[in-house]
């Protein structure tokens, strides 16, 4: 493969892969859910009434797989009124994205829908685990940003939610303002500052920062490396939840970090003169995805589910309960409304996006590296 920022590519102007979201909220803490009769593919009404086009008889199962966040926003917002409007019974199955991914690996459910961080999902589609969508059965595919239209290639799922990964830190305590990846590396911050580790959402997206602050124009493995072993004397602690983070940040035991826009809500109620940045070299997108699982006998029902999930409604109602970051571009937010949210097309359209299978086919070298050169 080229290494055009090691298959890393800058969201292009959007016309939707990535993250993160936190991205909408990810229960991985980024630093870290009988055959069908034919389905209407329209979406289902907003006031969660039936549809008239719903099929009459017993309710079909639809096995929906997802974090299990915010359990009464979906329950009431999403899974409801799908389940009226389709007459549709719909049975979860929750955890974060490793355990139900080893879970759809092994057959051991008859998973129709899965909720997935695209780093996750890019493997389930690597192993051949993802059914091929037809994009006629989700037409609001056609209404969300560009990037989220096809993260993964156009055969598999959308984003239904792309968040970023930015910088949160507390002013007073550090010597400067912080504007850019580059100022981690800043003097200020040394002992002062904490960084996602290399097996949580957010570590490749580190990576592939250092690459650029060490003034590459392309991807070079072997300069960011070297640039993040600079970082050592700055960093406290490599976290792995977000709740470290959040904790250590309360305590003052850090300045700051890389985080997802998504988590600093929870920042600011701690120190409420936290600042978020969205870096001068990009943000990172944080995407989290709906796919088919392979072998679905209710493809086509699954599939008007992932075109409710991009339904303005849903979509709306998702944002202005700070539950995850829209992407259909027809929510109008006001700036209330927007915080602590990715919005609009000004933002979004600035993230950067990693290549998830260029990622997947280097991760355990990287991991290797990021153990020995990095965290030791």
């Amino acid at each position: 493969m080229s290494k055009k920022w090691m298959g890393f590519t800058m969201a292009t102007a959007l016309v939707s892969l990535t993250l993160l979201a936190g991205c909408g909220n990810n229960a991985n803490n980024a630093g870290e859910s009988p055959a069908a009769s034919s389905p209407a593919t329209s979406s289902a009404p907003a006031d969660g009434s039936a549809s008239p086009d719903a099929p009459a008889g017993d309710p079909t199962k639809l096995v929906i797989s997802t974090w299990g966040f915010s359990a009464e926003f979906f329950d009431a917002e999403v899974f409801g009124p799908f389940e009226k409007a389709h007459n549709v019974k719909i049975v979860l199955e929750t955890g974060n994205n490793a355990d139900r991914l080893n879970k759809i690996r092994q057959g051991t459910s008859d998973i129709d829908v899965v909720y997935l961080s695209d780093y996750y999902a890019q493997q389930a589609i690597d192993e051949g685990l993802f059914e091929k969508i037809d994009p006629t059965k989700i037409p609001n595919i056609q209404n969300i940003f560009s990037i989220a239209q096809a993260p993964l290639g156009v055969d598999y799922g959308p984003a239904y939610t792309v968040g970023q990964l930015g910088i949160a830190y507390n002013p007073d305590m550090v010597d400067k303002e912080i504007t850019s990846w580059s100022d981690l590396w800043d003097p200020s911050l040394k002992n002062n500052l904490t960084m996602p580790n290399i097996t949580g959402t957010a570590g490749p997206m580190v990576v592939d920062a250092a690459s650029r602050v060490a003034g590459n124009s392309t991807f070079n493995e072997d300069a960011a490396f070297s640039k993040l072993a600079e970082l050592k004397d700055n960093v406290v602690k490599f976290y792995g939840q977000t709740s470290e983070f959040v904790n250590m940040f309360a305590q003052q035991e850090i300045a700051g970090g890389p985080i997802m826009e998504s988590y600093f809500k929870d920042l600011q109620a701690a120190v409420p003169g936290a600042k978020f940045v969205k870096p001068a070299e990009g943000g990172y997108a944080v995407m989290n995805t709906l796919n088919v699982v392979k072998g679905s006998k209710n493809k086509e029902l699954a599939e008007a589910f992932i075109d409710w999930q991009l339904s303005k409604e849903v979509q709306e109602k998702s944002a202005k309960a700070k539950v995850d970051s829209p992407v259909n571009k027809d929510v109008q937010l006001t700036e209330e409304e927007a915080k602590g949210v990715t919005y609009g097309a000004e933002v979004i359209e600035k993230l950067n996006k990693l290549d998830m299978a260029f990622v997947n086919k280097n991760i355990a070298n990287w991991t290797d590296r990021w153990n020995k050169e990095v965290a030791n």
